[in-house]
């Protein structure tokens, strides 16, 4: 007999799909499953404020079908902490004050966590200058390039990259 998970895994724990299949993955994430880390922005995936980690790939959730996302696993920044212990971007985000009213704070990390896993993978950008490189060095303009996606209108620009700077240099050591 063969048995299929139908459930989405969410910060760990197995959700089964919405009713409905044309319920966003934002709005099962908010408004189900009450986890209001994630922001809803634009609701068009041009802000970045409903970004979330899929299978540790970095996701506009707005604009995807929580049904997409079965047998998958999504982490949301209520997912990204320890037990007892912040992530390390969110302790950065707090020393650097890379947020004034925290709005898109959220989505900033989640898409900071994927933008360095997929650096660490040699995945280019559109000004990295040697494609063939296997690991990506982010420099300034990289990181803010990578970012660009991502949107803060308080204008906490220099500290979120300091943050993720910061951070990201840290995990190459």
């Amino acid at each position: 007999m063969v048995t299929k998970d139908f459930s989405i895994r969410i910060n760990g724990t197995a959700v089964g799909p919405p009713a409905d299949p044309r319920v966003s993955l934002l709005d099962l994430l908010r408004e189900t499953l009450q986890l209001h880390g994630t922001k809803k922005g634009c609701d068009q995936g041009a802000c970045g404020a409903c970004t979330v980690l899929a299978d540790g790939e970095r996701i506009v959730s707005c604009l995807a079908l929580a049904v997409q996302y079965v047998g998958r696993n999504v982490v949301t920044i209520e997912g990204l902490a320890g037990d007892d212990e912040l992530h390390p971007l969110q302790r950065a985000f707090i020393e650097h004050d890379g947020f004034q009213c925290g709005y898109c704070t959220p989505g900033q990390i989640c898409s900071a966590v994927g933008m360095a896993a997929e650096a660490r993978r040699g995945v280019p950008s559109h000004v990295t200058p040697d494609l063939t490189v296997g690991e990506v060095e982010l420099t300034h303009d990289e990181l803010r390039e990578r970012m660009s996606g991502n949107l803060c209108r308080c204008g906490a620009h220099n500290g979120i990259v300091a943050a993720i700077a910061e951070t990201c240099a840290g995990e190459r050591k």
